[in-house]
């Protein structure tokens, strides 16, 4: 599986990296960054601005881990970068931050600063999660994010959708935006999602030919597929695009092996850009810029 996994990463990569169409002029806001103490290793705070840079990235959402991280990349480009509070300090926490209920009062501390604009990515994967009711953190998170009016991002992975409808349709306050547009789920489940609930939008971070492999939203000329395409045409709104520079995805954070995602994001990047110019530029435009300037309040003008 490994050998077929990584020969289609190449092909996808000679795919979609050879060249970038005249899409990549418009301005890029990028939803899903992740700056981590393992990336910090090999990539620093202005080589990360850099590839920000180069790839035409104007606005980034960026997710710490710890979260004070991603204040190293604000502090150096303070209109450019929007920290979110990244609720993990190792990457086990993805399957106990539902517990831990010091992170209430941190993530607390951490909105007061006026620092962070938002809350994520909680992670929300299969049987090792609990209902959202069942957890005090969780209850506690929603609470802030709605007094300090900031959206949450939520990385739900269940087959089902039962879990995240009744997450969004339990907490009609909420902001939330769900990262990978429920990264499993196939695009019926989708739709079924952003009808049931007005505060959800979704990113498609991660949807590429190196992540969700058995999830595909283009075929392999980089094209949207048939029912992908209808979807995103007919909410056009509610979509927004990140790179989410994490690599080796079939690792994860270790302590023996640094995050080379940076070293990627410039790929991931084209991937978004080239079936992006397949739509309809004002479509484009939404999806790569206005809809994330609206959903996080920016009042910049580099779309103009």
């Amino acid at each position: 599986m490994k050998i077929i996994y990584r020969y289609f990463s190449v092909l996808a990569f000679f795919s979609f990296s050879l060249s970038l169409p005249a899409q990549n002029l418009q301005p890029f806001f990028d939803v899903h960054v992740h700056y981590k103490w393992d990336q910090a290793e090999i990539t620093s705070p202005q080589q990360a601005l850099d590839i920000l840079d180069k790839a035409g990235i104007q606005k980034a959402v960026v997710i710490g881990r710890p979260a004070d991280m991603a204040l190293q990349l604000q502090q150096l480009a303070p209109e450019r970068i929007i920290p979110i509070y990244g609720p993990y300090r190792t990457g086990n926490e993805k399957l106990t931050w539902q517990f831990r209920t010091e992170l209430i009062e941190e993530v607390r501390k951490g909105l007061s600063s006026g620092l962070y604009r938002g809350i994520g990515e909680l992670h929300l994967i299969g049987g090792m999660a609990v209902p959202w009711k069942q957890s005090k953190v969780f209850v506690a998170l929603l609470k802030l994010a709605n007094e300090y009016d900031v959206p949450l991002m939520v990385h739900s992975e269940y087959s089902s959708i039962k879990p995240t409808l009744s997450i969004c349709q339990g907490n009609p306050d909420n902001r939330f935006l769900l990262a990978h547009a429920g990264a499993v789920i196939n695009t019926r489940q989708v739709e079924q999602i952003l009808k049931a609930c007005p505060n959800v939008v979704m990113d498609l971070a991660a949807r590429d030919p190196w992540r969700y492999v058995n999830n595909p939203i283009t075929d392999q000329k980089g094209k949207l597929l048939p029912k992908w395409q209808a979807l995103i045409l007919r909410y056009s709104d509610r979509f927004m695009v990140g790179s989410d520079p994490v690599w080796p995805v079939d690792k994860g954070s270790s302590w023996d092996e640094a995050d080379s995602g940076w070293m990627e994001l410039q790929r991931f990047i084209n991937f978004h850009r080239t079936w992006l110019s397949f739509l309809p530029e004002e479509v484009a435009k939404k999806i790569l810029w206005t809809n994330a300037q609206d959903f996080f309040s920016s009042n910049d003008s580099t779309q103009e």
